[in-house]
């Protein structure tokens, strides 16, 4: 196998893929094979499935990404879910990176527009697996349901062929189109997707997002399964 960087696979604050939770529930997933690319596609399903998209989790801490607190709290955003299968695959020694890239989503929510003031994702996360001597990637955003109710189809992933999200729905219609790659990473850079955040969100915005977490011990108030799904 070409040799990866060690980062790659070792636990961190953020990404602790050493927390026995996390080790327990990767032994669990990927039961009954030794295979890293069949390891691979299970963690991936769990992930994508087994943690609920809620774009309004809180996002300014480092505890926000914790690996661990993700797969307690059972939802996440993109940058969360993300940072769960990362520290999956290093609790399977299967080489794990998490990548950034900014997004135009064409069919959100009206609520969710009005909230971020933009249809753009700014920092949206993936992973990237090294497997079979090369570098996938594996984006485990949108559970099964919420892909349902968006009329899009779930986005797979084989562990051969990268899983990126589709640029249009079943209907045919503009769905997500990337707009920036910001490369990889060995730890969520949570510094660099703050300040792209406050600058393209505005600062006032997303202290004002900081200041009602705060104020409501950590819940937004907002249910995204129930919103009103529009075309930007």
């Amino acid at each position: 196998m070409q040799e990866t960087d060690p980062r790659y696979l070792n636990p961190t604050a953020i990404i602790d893929s050493d927390h026995t939770a996390i080790r327990a529930h990767a032994t669990k997933t990927i039961h009954g094979t030794n295979d890293p690319l069949d390891k691979a596609v299970k963690l991936y399903y769990a992930v994508r499935d087994g943690i609920w998209y809620d774009p309004y989790y809180p996002f300014y801490l480092p505890e926000h990404y914790r690996a661990s607190n993700i797969l307690k709290s059972g939802r996440g955003y993109c940058v969360c879910k993300a940072s769960l299968l990362c520290a999956l695959g290093r609790a399977c020694r299967i080489p794990s990176r998490l990548g950034f890239a900014n997004v135009k989503n064409h069919l959100a929510t009206r609520q969710l527009l009005e909230f971020l003031g933009s249809d753009l994702f700014v920092y949206h996360g993936y992973v990237e697996f090294f497997l079979e001597g090369k570098w996938v990637k594996a984006t485990p955003a949108f559970n099964r349901e919420l892909c349902e109710r968006h009329k899009v189809a779930p986005l797979e992933f084989n562990g051969r062929e990268d899983s990126m999200f589709q640029p249009f729905n079943l209907e045919h219609e503009l769905f997500m189109e990337y707009v920036a790659d910001h490369g990889v990473f060995a730890d969520i850079p949570l510094d660099k997707i703050l300040a792209a955040w406050r600058a393209i969100y505005g600062k006032d915005r997303v202290e004002g997002w900081i200041e009602m977490f705060e104020r409501q011990g950590g819940i937004s108030g907002h249910d995204f399964s129930k919103e009103d799904v529009i075309k930007s």
